[in-house]
This record gives C-alpha cells, sequence and structure tokens, in this order.
C-alpha cells in the first residue's frame, strides 16, 4: 500500500485530507509539526509527503531542505495558503515537487498526487541495462538494440521507450503516457501520444519478425513480446 506523510497543523483539515485519502486506498502518516515530520521519516520510508508550510515550530520551507539534506527524495507536495508566484518559487528551490495553493479542490490534489507518484513509478528500478524479449536498452550509453541491431532514438522516442519498458505487460493509457514523457499539464487531446507511437513503432518493430508495441483498443498501449 503507498504510505503517505500529511504534515499539517490545522488539525480539521487534516483529518479531511486523510479520510479522503484513505477512502483512496493510500496509507496516511498525519503529524501536526516539523519535528514530528523528522522524527517519523528516520524510521518509515514514505512514497510522497504533503507538506503544509506554515508549521508551529520550524517553516515548512526549512522543513523541506532538510528532508532533502537527508536524502530523503520521495516526490513532495506542499500545500499551501502562501500561494504567491515568489512562494511557489521559493518551494520549489528549497526541494518540492508540486506547490498547491489552499483552498483547493481535493480532486486536483489526489490527481496531483497520483501524477507524482506515476512519476515515481517510472524513474524507479531503471537499470543501467534493461532487456526485453530481443530489444535491449543501455540507460547509461542511452542506446537501444533490437536482435543485435544498433537504433537510433530521440530524446523524446528514447523517454517514450523507457516507459512503455518499465511497464511492460501492463496497459498504459495515453494520459498516463502524456503525463509522464511530456508534462503534467499537457493537453491530451491533441493526438501527439499516436503519432510518438508510430515513430517508435516504425524504429523497433518495422522489419522485425513480431511487434512488441501493442494497441489495446480503447484503452491505450502495452509493451508485450509474442506468446509462444
Amino acid at each position: 500500500m503507498t504510505k503517505i506523510l500529511l504534515i499539517e497543523d490545522d488539525h480539521r483539515l487534516s483529518s479531511f485530507i486523510k479520510k479522503g485519502l484513505e477512502e483512496q486506498l493510500f496509507s496516511v502518516t498525519s503529524v501536526a509539526s516539523g519535528y514530528e515530520a523528522l522524527a517519523v521519516t528516520r524510521d518509515i520510508q514514505f512514497d510522497l509527503i504533503i507538506l503544509d508550510i506554515m508549521l508551529p515550530d520550524v517553516s515548512g520551507f526549512q522543513l523541506c531542505t532538510v528532508l532533502r539534506a537527508r536524502k530523503i527524495i520521495s516526490p513532495l507536495i506542499i500545500l499551501s495558503a502562501l500561494d504567491s508566484p515568489e512562494e511557489k518559487v521559493k518551494g520549489l528551490q528549497a526541494g518540492a515537487d508540486d506547490y498547491l495553493g489552499k483552498p483547493f479542490h481535493f480532486d486536483e490534489l489526489l490527481a496531483r498526487i497520483n501524477a507524482q507518484l506515476r512519476r515515481k513509478s517510472f524513474e524507479k528500478g531503471i537499470l543501467d541495462r534493461q532487456k526485453y524479449a530481443d530489444l535491449e536498452v543501455n540507460i547509461a550509453e542511452q542506446s537501444t538494440k533490437r536482435a543485435g541491431k544498433s537504433i537510433s532514438l530521440s530524446p523524446r522516442e528514447y523517454k517514450l521507450l523507457l516507459f512503455l519498458l518499465n511497464h511492460r505487460e501492463r496497459v498504459v493509457s495515453r494520459t498516463q503516457i502524456a503525463e509522464a514523457v511530456w508534462d503534467i499539464h499537457f493537453n491530451t487531446h491533441t493526438n501527439v501520444v499516436d503519432v510518438y507511437i508510430n515513430y517508435l513503432r516504425n524504429k523497433i518493430d518495422k522489419g522485425f519478425p513480431y511487434p512488441l508495441i501493442q494497441t489495446i483498443k480503447g484503452r491505450g498501449y502495452m509493451l508485450k513480446q509474442k506468446e509462444e
């Protein structure tokens, strides 16, 4: 189960967020101060952290800096009433991955949490070398081969292939691809995802015995090898 740390001293708001996230099957640990947060993060590795700025003991900006200095790399979303452009820049410079102003809609917070978790999933476990079927990707060298044949990919095609490879044998939607490979606010009404899937197919599937990129009608795409 995904573990989330919520650092918020407003009890009513904290209870509201905790209840909403637990209904989405997240495991939520709630603390009301920076020192409590520092203590609990020594013992538990969280998948994501939600952090208020105006805490009773230390500034949320300072806490964010300390967490990053302690090599805690969990995605961190600042949730604060201080939502001027200057405050947002300050939060991102302190090490936050996202910044959402109060008041907020819970659905937007949930969408941002899921976007950060998808990005983490994309980055997690990427090894120096990945092999699937007769496809091989060397992360360190940023090189790609299929059946021993070198394939030249653009940076965007390469990132798309890594995303599919890291989600092999699982269906990924166009929205998931757009958020991971382009940007969280990417306009999914355009067909650029399909265009780049076709670019990639022409390079890693065309001329080979069987295709690896499968279209799952009405759902998205999947990287899957031929079944014997």
